[in-house]
């Protein structure tokens, strides 16, 4: 294989990481805690867009409990993110990995 087919080769792959980046930004994913009380939604590039929170949730007595419920939720919503950006990102490094996608100015 030629460098010219290198090139264009790792030209289309990171025109399609950048496409996937943008898709993954629009993306939502949501993740929740305490059997669905606490829900928090975040973008495939893991920023937190919302946090819901049941009113059968909120006990002024024990705010430390609705707290732990919120990192809960966020971090599941965070978990699910990065799944589905490493899944997207896998069909086109071709599970290569974070370094090539380094090395093509993504993430």
């Amino acid at each position: 294989m030629g460098m010219a087919n290198l090139q264009r080769m790792a030209m289309q792959m990171q025109q399609e990481m950048t496409r996937i980046q943008a898709e993954l930004a629009e993306t939502q994913v949501e993740g929740s805690s305490g059997g669905g009380v606490v829900r928090a939604v975040v973008t495939g590039k893991q920023e937190l867009r919302s946090v819901a929170i049941d009113p059968s949730a909120v006990d002024p007595g024990d705010v430390e409990m609705l707290e732990d419920l919120v990192v809960a939720a966020v971090n599941d919503a965070l978990e699910s993110s990065r799944r589905l950006a490493e899944q997207k990102m896998a069909a086109v490094t071709g599970g290569l990995g974070g370094g090539l996608s380094g090395l093509l100015g993504g993430r």
